[in-house]
């Protein structure tokens, strides 16, 4: 059964060449540990938590990308990624937030709500555009199925 991670970004998909080729370089690297990443870009913080409720609704983990959110290694990130993938029955969707960020409610989730809120994960204390940290996430998936089959890549 293939695994399935699906990026759901608010934003517009860039327009710098260099960035969607290595994207695409990453998923096609991919395809041979059967995971599959797709994204798919909402317009707003409405369209992306829409997509997260129909996301939970089928049971798949999320998990958001915040700068405040818990650094990790390579090696912890892949098991996480694992771990994620199984709690989720081999789906797992990542958010990343637009210009202003994650949308409040996935930060600071009311206490009322019914579901435990996401976990937050950082890739770096800096800065990125949310098009180059889509970028950073899919190279670090790569890496973690390698990590995870023992080959030279990670060194």
């Amino acid at each position: 059964m293939a695994m399935k991670v699906n990026i759901r970004i608010v934003g517009r998909k860039s327009s710098e060449p260099w960035l969607e080729e290595g994207v695409q370089m990453y998923e096609s690297r991919l395809k041979p540990s059967n995971v599959e990443v797709e994204t798919t870009w909402h317009k707003d913080n409405p369209a992306l938590m829409k997509g997260i409720e129909q996301d939970s609704q089928k049971n798949h983990k999320i998990v958001c990308l915040d700068p405040n959110g818990r650094s990790t290694s390579s090696e912890i990130f892949c098991d996480n990624l694992y771990n994620w993938l199984e709690e989720g029955g081999s789906r797992l969707s990542f958010v990343i937030g637009g210009a202003e960020g994650l949308p409040p409610e996935l930060k600071y989730p009311n206490s009322s709500t019914a579901q435990a809120s996401p976990p937050l994960l950082s890739l770096s204390a800096l800065t990125f555009t949310h098009q180059f940290a889509r970028l950073l996430l899919i190279e670090q998936i790569y890496r973690a199925t390698e990590i995870r089959k023992g080959s030279g890549y990670h060194k």
